[in-house]
């Protein structure tokens, strides 16, 4: 169900801020006196609740049997009910993949308090990692309250104590945005979005500033490899950014579960 509601996020927070867009650039024309003809007026209430969901294709609407979390995917073999229509195979796994890593958590941490916490960042990281992957955008609306509870959290020596908790924020945000104005010094080009800095800003809260290294070491090596792939097999153009949004989001979920054994093992085989 919370799978079901996080499809729902990832679909339309992105249209909600393009929406959102588009009225400020209307309202900055028109405090100007500039011509408004070719821009594109917003039409209606829309957010995360209105207007109901609806196939995109003929616009039938979802009815609640046919809302059922993975079995509704299955009973219509992958298909909008009345048009035949092909319902993206996203729907079914962000709820899979929702419901397998929540199960995780909470084998991991136990019924804690803990484990409440750990499920609300795993749960924003499915959305974020999405978001990135369809849109290459990391919603300031997502990324700064995690970066805000992770503080909060740590306070009470959640995940780690709050001295560590707050350098890991600001070393988080720091590192990144210093990579990113060195690597655009360098070459003209902009390496990164601002969204990855606060990303990973609010992992560097919740976990600490001493998780940051293995975030960052596990999250480039995966992204460096991926677009290695990506390129020599694929053929896809090197020009073309590659969201570096879910390496990160999966580096910090591992971290969150297995950081501390990770580190603990390197150090050990360092001796």
């Amino acid at each position: 169900m919370v799978g079901s509601f996080l499809n729902v996020v990832i679909h339309r927070l992105p249209m909600m801020m393009e929406r959102q867009w588009q009225s400020e650039a209307r309202a900055w024309l028109q405090s100007r006196g500039g011509n408004l003809d070719h821009a594109e007026e917003v039409q209606g209430p829309y957010n995360l609740v209105i207007p109901r969901s609806a196939c995109p294709a003929c616009g039938h609407r979802i009815t609640a049997l046919e809302n059922i979390p993975l079995i509704s995917y299955l009973f219509l073999r992958g298909k909008c009910a009345s048009c035949g229509a092909r319902i993206s195979p996203q729907y079914p796994l962000v709820e899979m993949a929702t419901a397998l890593l929540s199960m995780a958590v909470v084998w991991h941490f136990g019924v804690t308090w803990v484990a409440a916490a750990a499920l609300l960042l795993t749960w924003a990281l499915i959305a974020l990692t999405v978001i990135d992957l369809r849109t290459t955008l990391l919603p300031d609306v997502i990324t700064l309250p995690l970066l805000w509870l992770g503080l909060v959290l740590n306070l009470g020596g959640l995940f780690t104590d709050a001295t560590s908790s707050l350098l890991g924020a600001v070393f988080g945000y720091l590192s990144l945005w210093l990579v990113y104005h060195a690597f655009r010094l360098l070459t003209g080009k902009e390496g990164m979005g601002y969204g990855d800095f606060k990303l990973f800003a609010a992992l560097g809260a919740w976990l600490g500033w001493q998780m940051l290294p293995l975030i960052i070491l596990l999250s480039s090596l995966v992204g460096a490899v991926v677009g290695l792939v990506l390129i020599a097999v694929l053929g896809r153009d090197r020009n073309l950014p590659i969201p570096f949004g879910p390496y990160l989001a999966a580096a910090g979920w591992i971290a969150l579960l297995w950081g501390d054994t990770i580190v603990q093992t390197y150090l050990g085989m360092l001796g």
